[in-house]
Parts: structure tokens; sequence; C-alpha cells
């Protein structure tokens, strides 16, 4: 069950991955139209203020469309074959299900509590989707729909038919039974849906008023789930669902930085619900805590090939917010280590919001900059200001922290260990270099993970999470070591003994997949 708890949260990261985009974008069109920042040129009605609305317009898609994205982006992670006909098979049966909503809240108005000639948004409970007028069921309603198709998919995609109902086979059979089995789902979220509704408006006004406990208990979960997967149930439905305010904090931030960033208002008052959208600063500034204390505790002989293994991730971290590559560095080394960061994490989010630090700070600086600090600093530079003083003073403390408990216990992290295999580690262009194949970069990795997991026949299935090729084998004991799966390229691996393999890739790890299904269901 485990196994598939974490598969299904990890192929949640399709769609969330393109926020990172989306968000730059936005946050750029928002600056650009900003007549305080950008003087007469920015005026409403000029060429200028009409260019940077067109590109705002395209920016918005991911924000405005989510369930669509999380509909087609769940089958890519999650289908066993033929991902791409399951997305369609998705879509179709999710578009099937609102227009059964819409069908049973129109000619049975009385029988629900849901009452379809409201407007959409607001309390009404409703929502438009694709041009259907719906519950508003969010990502619930879009992974529930989904999660079927693929598990209808995953059984019967290749199920033989006679010959005569041959043109029903493959994704028409699958749409088929989706057709079928989205009536009894609409009927029974047309029922329950409007409930959980009211109890999830009760769900906001606690974490709203709860404060900063509120913000400390949330922000440790997320962290500490890191390792099992689970995190995205914590924070997704804060970030792109309506567990703390209508839309999600992604979309609603984004939409009403505009008002932000005209008010001298303190931030904390017009937005009190955004200290569940701090975890960056643990990115940033605790990785560069962390990652020093690893540098440091080093042995001489060690450190710089320990500065080539952490300096890369720390970057990819502070720019981006991927924090898996560093943090699965000394995670399955050193383990206590996660606990004191999930701890350290949680302290930090809460002592910004505390101090009145709110807003997008999910990702990294490139997030921290474009929807934050440049749009925004004129009327809350001072804010600002005490979050950069806040984030250092907590990456002395991660530094001074790790570094004690490393040196106190003797942690085994990279540049530690009694063998000499870190010192040895390559790098993806010398692996290359030193075997002399052709080919692409992911071809070579895909066909090094699949001869280290034990070939084809030991490998069951595969997905992916944002950094992490997840696999279930036949027998773990065929697996390689970590050691060797990182003279491949790869920043780690976890293997849990019970057929549960990690790979810790990267951020290319789509390309990965791509390459080593390719290698795996080739029959040549």
């Amino acid at each position: 069950m485990m196994k598939k708890v974490q598969r299904f949260g990890g192929a949640m990261l399709a769609p969330v991955m393109l926020f990172s985009f989306s968000g730059v974008i936005v946050g750029l069109a928002i600056l650009f139209q900003n007549e305080q920042i950008m003087g007469q040129i920015a005026h409403e009605g000029t060429f200028w203020w009409k260019f940077w609305n067109l590109i705002a317009a395209g920016g918005w898609t991911v924000f405005f469309q989510l369930p669509l994205l999380f509909v087609v982006g769940l089958p890519i992670g999650l289908a066993k074959k033929h991902s791409g006909r399951a997305a369609m098979e998705a879509l179709v049966a999710y578009l099937t299900f609102n227009y059964f909503i819409n069908a049973l809240l129109t000619y049975w108005p009385t029988t629900f509590m849901a009452d379809i000639m409201q407007d959409v948004g607001g309390s009404s409970g409703l929502a438009m989707i694709a041009g259907i007028k719906s519950l508003d069921t969010g990502m619930v309603g879009a992974l529930l729909v989904s999660g079927i198709t693929v598990y209808l998919h995953n059984r019967y995609f290749e199920q033989p038919l006679p010959e005569v109902l041959s043109i029903f086979s493959g994704s028409v059979f699958v749409t088929m039974l989706a057709f079928f089995a989205m009536i009894p789902v609409a009927v029974l979220m047309a029922f329950v849906w409007p409930v959980i509704q009211e109890g999830v408006r009760s769900l906001q006004g606690f974490f709203i008023n709860s404060g900063n406990l509120g913000v400390w208990v949330y922000s440790f979960l997320e962290k500490i789930l890191i390792p099992t997967g689970m995190h995205h149930f914590i924070y997704s439905p804060f970030a792109y669902d309506n567990a703390v305010v209508q839309g999600g904090m992604a979309a609603y931030w984004a939409s009403h930085i505009g008002e932000f960033q005209t008010s001298a208002q303190s931030l904390k008052e017009m937005y009190p619900m955004g200290g569940f959208a701090l975890s960056g600063m643990s990115k940033i500034f605790g990785s560069i805590g962390l990652s020093a204390a690893i540098i440091k505790a080093a042995k001489p002989e060690k450190r710089k090939t320990v500065i080539a293994l952490m300096v890369p991730a720390a970057l990819t971290a502070i720019l981006t917010g991927i924090t898996e590559p560093i943090e699965f560095t000394f995670l399955f080394l050193a383990p206590s280590l996660f606990l004191i960061h999930a701890l350290l994490s949680a302290t930090l989010a809460t002592s910004a919001y505390a101090l009145g630090v709110v807003g997008d700070f999910g990702g990294g600086i490139i997030n921290f900059t474009t929807l934050n600090w440049l749009p925004l600093w004129k009327f809350h530079g001072n804010t600002y200001v005490a979050q950069i003083l806040i984030g250092l003073l907590f990456s002395v403390i991660w530094y001074l922290t790790f570094t004690f408990m490393i040196k106190k216990f003797d942690l085994k992290t990279p540049g530690r260990e009694e063998t000499e295999e870190v010192g040895q580690l390559y790098t993806k262009k010398d692996y290359l270099q030193k075997k002399g194949e052709k080919g692409s970069r992911h071809s070579h990795q895909a066909a090094s993970y699949l001869e280290l997991l034990g070939g084809k026949d030991n490998v069951v299935e595969v997905t992916n999470c944002a950094t992490r090729l997840r696999l279930t084998v036949k027998d773990p004991k065929k697996v390689g070591t970590v050691q060797e799966f990182q003279q491949t390229g790869a920043h780690g691996l976890v293997n849990d003994g019970k057929g549960a393999i990690q790979v810790i890739v990267g951020l290319t790890v789509p390309m990965v997949r791509e390459s080593f299904e390719n290698l795996l269901y080739n029959e040549e």
C-alpha cells in the first residue's frame, strides 16, 4: 500500500512542476504592468500595458486550468504502458463526469445541496470546468476520476475482444468502461461533495485562526514526510486546492498581487494565510547552512569531492526550490539529521510568519524574486529585509547544529566514510567519456541503471517523481550498491530490501525514465 501511495504522490508532481515557469511569467507580467515602477509606459491602454496583459493571459493557463492538468498528468506517472492514450482517456472521463454532475443538479435541483442556478465561485461551490458548469471538486475530483481511469487503462487497455468487436478495443474500450463508471461516481459526488465543502470552509477558519502553531505543524509535516513521498498530500490541498483559501494559495496570491503591491498595509493583515507558503525559506537558507556543514565535516582528503557533490545540489535547491537532491544526499547516510532538518524548517517558517513574512515563498530565489520581492518591494521592503536576515540567521543555526551533530555522533555524511568510494565518484560527463559510448546521456544513464537493477527480468514497474526514479523489483538483492549508482551519475539510491527502489536522478528524471522504459519494453 505504501508503494502505491508513493507512486500516486509522485505522479501528482507532473502538473505541479509547470508552476515554476508559469509563476515566473505571471510575476514578470504583473511587475511590468506596475505604473509606479515602470512609469507612464505602463499606463492602462498603452501598447506596453496591452502587451504584458497578453503575456499574462497565457501565463494564467496553469493556474486557471489546474484540474484538467491533474487529470492528464496523473496517467503520465501511473499508466504502466501507453501513458499518452491513458491521458486522453482520463480527460474524456473527466469531462463526462462533469456533464453528468451538471445534469444531476439541473434535473433534480431539490435532491442535492448545491444550487446549479447560482453564479460560479464564492460560496456557491460551483465552477466552470472546460465550459461545463459543475461542482467545484478541484484537485480531488480530478485525481479521483483520473485514478479510476488509470486503473481501468492498466487492467483493460490490452484486453482482447472478439474480432467482430475489435473496433471497441484499446482506448475505446477503456473510455466505454469509464463512461459507465462515472455515473455512480457523479451521483455520489453530487450527494457528498457539498457536505465536504462545508467542512472545508470550517477547516479554512481553523487554519487561518491557528496562527503560529498551525504554521509550525503544517511546515513540519510537509518536510518530515518527504522521504515517504507523501508530503504532496500535505501541501497540495493548501497550494492548489481550497484548504485555506478558495482556489488554492498559488492562484490566490498571483491573482491578488496587484492589490498587495499598491498598498502599504501589512502583508500579514491582507493575507494572513500566507504563512503556509514559506517552505522555500528552508530550501534556500537551510541548504546554505547544511551544505556548508557537510563540507566542513568531510575528511580533508575528500573535501574537494564533497564540494563537487554538494555545491550543484545546493544551487539547484537555492535557485529552483528542488531540494530532494541535496536532502537525499545526507538523508540515507545520517537519517537523524533529517529530523533536525524538519524541526529547523518548521521553526524558520514559523519565526518568519510571526515577524510578518507572508507571500508565495514555496520555491527558490527565482520564485522569491519574480512573485514577491520585485513587484512588492516598494511598500514591503522592510518585511523582505527582515525575511533575509531571519533566513541568514537560521543558515548559521543549521551550520552549527549540523556540524555539532555530525562530529559529536560521527555521522557518516558524504566525505566521512571509512572507505574510499566517495573520493572516487565520477561526474556524468566523466562516466560517459570513460565508457566511450555513443548515444544520449539519458540513454546511457537508463542503460546503466537497468543493469544495476538486475536487468529487465528483475523490474516489475517504474515511475518517477520530481527527482527520483521509483521502481519495484522482484529481487532487491540483485540491485547494485549506492556507490555503483553514484558512479553512473545518480545522486543516490534507496533500497528498502523489500522490492521498493528509488534512484535519486535529479531534475532530468522524466527523460531518464522515458529512455529506461524504451529499454525495458523493447523486445529485441
